[in-house]
């Protein structure tokens, strides 16, 4: 039995379990024994998915099931992400309930890996999608081709890690960069909104990397990207945070790509919206009904949807 979840396409012999212990063989069959069990749920601004340009200033709730298919030495969730905590049953369509009840707009799969969960995810999603609440999905992306096409209706906007460059995804990851860059290129080649994160690890991450992950994003017609601050966990709890500074030599190497929307993360560095045509602070933006945004100094689009 072959798994089609994500890029690693287990192969599950009988009784057996997948790369991330979260899908298993049972009488033939490829089941999710920890479906609907909901360990972490929070309601959270949605610029902590982070997404800032997508319905800025709102809330959305958010949750997340155990499991991943990295296995990141630097995780700041691996208690999720790298154990199995169970949690409590939660029916798919008591989300959607809860977010109209407090007006909350949309419904974010997060802090682990949905993509090992994304039967339980789509289960949400499409009960969402049918009461209007817009849905997030904040993932490491490393897609199979097969899934990336059964989620991409459902899900309204990405945040996707791109973590490092080939050598980093195998020396610390456990993965491979070429999907995620596949992913990311075919989900902003569907229009979808999209933004892209970026971990700093101070002395792991350097000019030359960033450079050249900026290319590659810029090439795939990304908008926003965020660069943020490591802190210590998991494997690397010994290892010192990113400072400010490193992170600033980072985001002036990142503002060489071409890529507009660049935000420092986990930092006090400001994070102001910068209209692409005045170069400017923006002084606000005019809100059309569709939720497009537009420079009021200018009248330029800004990426993203505002309302």
């Amino acid at each position: 039995m072959r798994c089609d979840f994500c890029f690693r396409k287990c192969d599950i012999g009988k009784g057996g379990t997948g790369y991330c212990k979260m899908r298993k063989e049972e009488n033939g069959i490829i089941v999710s024994p920890s479906y609907a069990h909901v360990p972490s749920i929070a309601i959270d601004p949605i610029e902590k998915k982070p997404l800032y340009h997508f319905m800025p200033g709102t809330k959305t709730l958010s949750f997340g099931l155990a499991g991943c298919s990295l296995s990141c030495s630097f995780c700041q969730n691996w208690e999720l992400s790298q154990q199995q905590p169970d949690g409590p049953f939660v029916r798919p369509e008591e989300f959607t309930i809860f977010a109209k009840a407090k007006n909350i707009p949309s419904i974010s799969f997060t802090y682990s890996e949905p993509l090992v969960w994304q039967d339980y995810m789509l289960d949400v999603a499409c009960h969402a999608k049918e009461e209007g609440i817009k849905t997030v999905m904040v993932t490491s992306g490393v897609f199979s081709s097969t899934s990336l096409s059964r989620i991409l209706p459902f899900i309204d906007a990405y945040n996707i890690d791109l973590k490092g460059d080939d050598e980093f995804y195998i020396n610390y990851s456990k993965g491979r960069m070429r999907p995620v860059l596949d992913g990311i290129e075919r989900i902003a080649r569907e229009g979808k909104h999209l933004e892209v994160t970026t971990l700093i690890i101070e002395g792991i991450h350097d000019e030359k990397m960033i450079r050249g992950l900026g290319r590659e994003l810029k090439e795939r017609g990304v908008n926003v990207w965020h660069l943020t601050r490591f802190f210590p966990a998991y494997r690397m709890a010994r290892r010192k945070e990113t400072s400010e500074e490193y992170l600033l030599q980072m985001l002036e190497a990142a503002s060489h790509s071409g890529i507009f929307h660049i935000y420092p993360g986990n930092s006090s560095l400001p994070t102001p919206l910068i209209c692409p045509r005045c170069k400017e602070k923006s002084d606000g933006l005019r809100i059309e009904k569709d939720g497009k945004g537009y420079c009021k100094r200018c009248n330029e689009r800004i990426y993203g949807l505002w309302a």
